[in-house]
């Protein structure tokens, strides 16, 4: 689907040459997933998630540790998790996650970085049809054939999977997400190229170089912005 996943994650942790910008979104998110449930992961499903991706990106222990102690210190500090959707040139659909302790600034700077950057906000529901709920996991050192095996002797149901440049990608129900990496570690994996709990689109569009120069630059400042979590495209950018 042109997603290629591993390019994704370089272009994200390259932007910021510290990547400091990635490790405060983690440390946030990390924060109110732990003070949601419990502050630890093999009690706490949704945390285990975060913790996994977060591994795929390096961010440090000491930010990690720091977050979950926070939640567990009982900070009275709250966050309310949004969703927006919108369009970018020529019909392409945005998807934004933000987590935020001012709902009021995150829909200024999100509804001004689309209508600065050639896109508009649609209603809730717009777009979010168009996509579909996918745990993303990677491996290395596997062939498809190696891990179509593995997991079929688990018994875990995926819904695709496909080599993408050294990976081995993982496409599954998000309830599976677990399952799978289980399954994985039980033949002894245990470093993960992706661990991801995403929105794929239904069909990808491909656009004009003009066009899609504006639209990277719409995405660049979305995932800027500092209550952004993730932000997800119908967009072939390979």
């Amino acid at each position: 689907m042109g997603r290629k996943w591993n390019n994704i994650k370089e272009k994200k942790a390259s932007k910021d040459a510290n990547t400091s910008r990635i490790y405060a979104k983690f440390g946030r998110e990390i924060y109110v997933v732990a003070k949601q449930g419990e502050p630890d992961p093999e009690l706490n499903q949704a945390l285990k998630v975060v913790l996994e991706r977060a591994k795929t990106y390096n961010v440090p222990k000491a930010i990690i540790d720091r977050a979950i102690e926070k939640a567990k210190g009982g900070s009275e500090e709250s966050y309310d998790e949004l969703r927006y959707e919108g369009f970018g040139p020529n019909g392409s659909m945005i998807i934004v996650d933000a987590l935020t302790n001012n709902v009021n600034r995150t829909a200024s700077e999100v509804r001004a970085a689309f209508g600065k950057n050639g896109g508009n906000m649609g209603v809730s529901g717009s777009v979010a049809y168009m996509f579909d709920a996918t745990a993303v996991i990677g491996v290395e050192q596997k062939s498809e054939e190696d891990v179509l095996e593995l997991l079929m002797e688990a018994d875990v149901e995926v819904r695709d999977l496909f080599a993408e440049d050294d990976s081995v990608i993982v496409y599954a129900e998000p309830e599976q997400f677990h399952a799978v990496q289980e399954a994985f570690k039980q033949a002894g994996v245990t470093e993960f190229t992706v661990a991801e709990l995403t929105m794929l689109p239904q069909s990808e569009v491909t656009l004009t170089n003009e066009d899609q120069e504006q639209f990277e630059k719409l995405i660049d400042v979305l995932e800027d912005l500092e209550d952004v979590k993730q932000v997800y495209h119908n967009v072939d950018l390979a």
